[in-house]
């Protein structure tokens, strides 16, 4: 699965957490999924699960950790699909 499609996936994911539609709208690679969306930092954990569901991956702690923008969780996912 490539980066763009991974992206778009990841953008569906975040639509039910995020308050702000039009922010998911305009959201980059670069979006940090807590300060700009807005998704608290509980609901990112619901976000990773549906994730590992989606994708078929598994997530460790310590990757997890350092998910904060919407690039980072692609980067995880695109590399776990490797």
């Amino acid at each position: 699965m490539d980066e763009k499609k991974i992206f778009e996936e990841m953008i569906e994911i975040l639509r039910p957490y995020t308050k702000d539609q039009e922010l998911l709208a305009k959201a980059t690679l670069d979006t940090h999924i807590l300060d700009d969306l807005k998704v608290n930092s509980a609901r990112l954990v619901d976000v990773i699960i549906k994730c590992e569901d989606i994708f078929g991956v598994s997530v460790e702690d310590d990757e997890a950790d350092k998910i904060r923008t919407i690039g980072d969780a692609v980067n995880i996912i695109k590399q776990k699909l490797g």
